[in-house]
This record gives C-alpha cells, structure tokens and sequence, in this order.
C-alpha cells in the first residue's frame, strides 16, 4: 500500500502532464495536499475565478487523476485567500 507522499507523487505527475493546459491561459495548477481519497488543488492566475474553473477541475483534472491515480475519489479547489 502506497503512503501519502508516494501518493502525492504521483498526483503531482499528472499535474506536470497537465500543467501545459494552464500555463498556455495565463495559469496554472498546484497541490495543497491530499488527504483520505480528497486532492486538494489550488488554481492560479488565469485560471483562479475563471467561470470554467469548476468544469476543467471537474471534468479534466478530476477524471484525469482518477484513472491515472486509483486512490484518489474527489479533486477539491481551495480558493486563493485560505
């Protein structure tokens, strides 16, 4: 069984792969933590507030990690004043 950091790992693999996606609108993505199947994101830039920030964090990020990454269940947005 893999431990947190292993985990967090590869969460942060998939975000390189990722990553491109966000940098080329002027944002970008990182991991805060992950903690009992939960990823928790923060979005920058760009990308932080944008109206489809919900859907590409759902619909890319989130399938993406869960097919690539097994133990991951949900991808959560943390805002950038937390």
């Amino acid at each position: 069984m893999l431990d947190t950091k292993e985990i967090e790992s590869q969460i942060n693999e998939v975000l390189d792969m990722l990553r491109p996606n966000f940098l080329m609108h002027g944002g970008n993505i990182t991991l805060q933590k992950f903690d009992q199947g939960k990823v928790y994101l923060r979005m920058h830039g760009n990308c932080s507030g944008c109206p489809a920030s919900f859907y590409t964090l759902k619909m890319m990020i989130e399938e993406t990690l869960k097919k690539e990454v097994p133990q991951v269940t949900e991808v959560i947005d943390c805002e950038e004043d937390e």
